[in-house]
Order: structure tokens, then C-alpha cells, then sequence
């Protein structure tokens, strides 16, 4: 046997050696094997029948008509159902879902009294956050002209008794909303000579109040401005 013929001998029987080793360390397919697991599919899934009776119990989804239904009983709670203020309110809150008649109140009341506070004490730069343009430079000049005079006005905000939306339109994306509001306040105005001109410095008034606020509903600015004010005599 040549030297050749001895190599190639010897590499055939190192290859029938390793194909045995693999076989009995790999093992061979019976058909009984279990299908290859989806990597995809999460270890902790549930499947798709329970253990008691293949039964699956599924939760009833929230659908749009129950969220359109809790959205209106909010607005049924301040406004009579069919009537002409509860139809605007619900128009304003399909043009934007995020209002809340309760939360609105809360921040009317909060801006009302901010305002006059603020335009008892001449704070210019709160009314403009406030404040329509139209409705500051109406507040800017009576302030205007009562520091030429060297007039003072001293205010105390007791409270507010009562708050209620009278009226609510939509006109485009731009939402208006009237509040009623009646507070108590101390108030008084003083000349220059510290001599009382107007208001009472020691009891309790009754304020009755008409105060429109208004937002764009198209804007990501969730804040209302005053673009009307008018006193309510009662």
C-alpha cells in the first residue's frame, strides 16, 4: 500500500468516527419531536383557553358612547338636560373633549379673584396674562387714571358666594363662556390726601358680577382669558 493510499484510509475512518460522535451527541429526529419555539411569542403569555372548562372571561371595553356619557352627565350636573345651555356645553365639549364644566368654575373663581386683586393693586403684569387685549387696555387705562390722580384703593377678597355658567357658544374654534359670579369684598378708594371717596373701608359687600372668558379650542394653551366683564344689579 502506498503512503498515499494510506492517508486517504486514514481520513475516511477519522470521518466515519466524528459522523458517530455527532450522531449520538444531536441525537436523531424520530418524528416525535416538539415544534421549534416562537422567539417572537413572550414566555409569559397567556393561552388562548383557561384551565376551568376552556373558558375565557374577557372585560367589556369602554366604547366612545359611554365616554360620550360620562363627558355629558359632568355638563347634565350644571345645566338642565335639553335645555339651550346644555346643548352649547356639549357642542364645547365635542370641540374639545378636555373641557370639564367643574374644573372651568374652579378656575373662573381662582382668575376672578386674581383680578381684582390685581386691579385694586395696579399689578399690570398679572391682568395681562389674564385678560383679553382689549379688556386690559380698558383696565390699563382706569389704572392709568387713577394713579394721575393719586388715587388709592384698598380691597379685601372675602370670598365667593356663588358661581354658575349662564351662557356657553361656540363661534369657529374660538369657545365663550359667561359665569355668574356674586363675592364679597371690602373695598375703598382714597385721594391723595388719604381722605375716603369711595367704597367702605370696614363692612362686607355684596358683588354681583357677568364675566366672559374665551379660548381658542384649537390651541395647546389650556388657559381661558376675561374678554368681557359687566355688573349685575339685582
Amino acid at each position: 500500500m502506498s503512503s498515499n493510499d494510506f492517508i486517504t484510509l486514514f481520513f475516511l475512518v477519522a470521518a466515519v468516527l466524528i459522523f458517530f460522535q455527532l450522531r449520538s451527541v444531536l441525537g436523531r429526529r424520530t418524528g416525535n419531536e416538539k415544534p421549534p419555539r416562537d422567539l417572537y411569542t413572550p414566555r409569559d403569555a397567556a393561552p388562548a383557553e383557561a384551565a376551568d372548562g376552556g373558558k375565557v372571561v374577557t372585560l367589556p371595553r369602554r366604547d366612545a358612547t359611554t365616554e360620550d356619557e360620562d363627558r355629558f352627565a359632568a355638563i347634565d350636573a350644571v345645566a338642565a338636560p335639553g335645555t339651550p345651555l346644555n346643548e352649547s356645553l356639549r357642542a364645547l365639549n365635542k370641540a374639545d373633549p378636555a373641557f370639564s364644566p367643574k374644573e372651568f368654575l374652579n378656575g373662573a373663581r381662582m382668575a376672578y379673584e386674581m383680578i381684582v386683586m390685581a386691579y385694586a393693586d395696579g399689578d399690570r403684569k398679572t391682568l395681562k396674562n389674564l385678560l383679553s387685549r382689549e379688556v386690559y387696555d380698558g383696565f390699563d387705562a382706569a389704572i392709568g387714571e387713577r394713579e394721575a390722580r393719586g388715587d388709592k384703593v384698598k380691597s379685601t377678597f372675602v370670598g365667593i358666594d356663588k358661581a354658575e355658567i349662564t351662557h356657553a357658544e361656540t363661534k369657529g374654534s374660538e369657545a365663550q363662556i359667561t359665569v355668574r359670579i356674586i363675592s364679597q369684598l371690602i373695598s375703598a378708594t382714597y385721594d391723595k390726601a388719604d381722605v375716603l371717596i369711595e367704597g367702605d373701608a370696614e363692612n362686607v359687600a355684596e358683588v354681583n358680577d357677568l364675566w366672559t372668558f374665551a379660548r381658542d379650542t384649537r390651541s395647546r394653551d389650556p388657559n381661558w382669558k376675561l374678554v368681557a366683564t359687566e355688573s349685575e344689579h339685582e
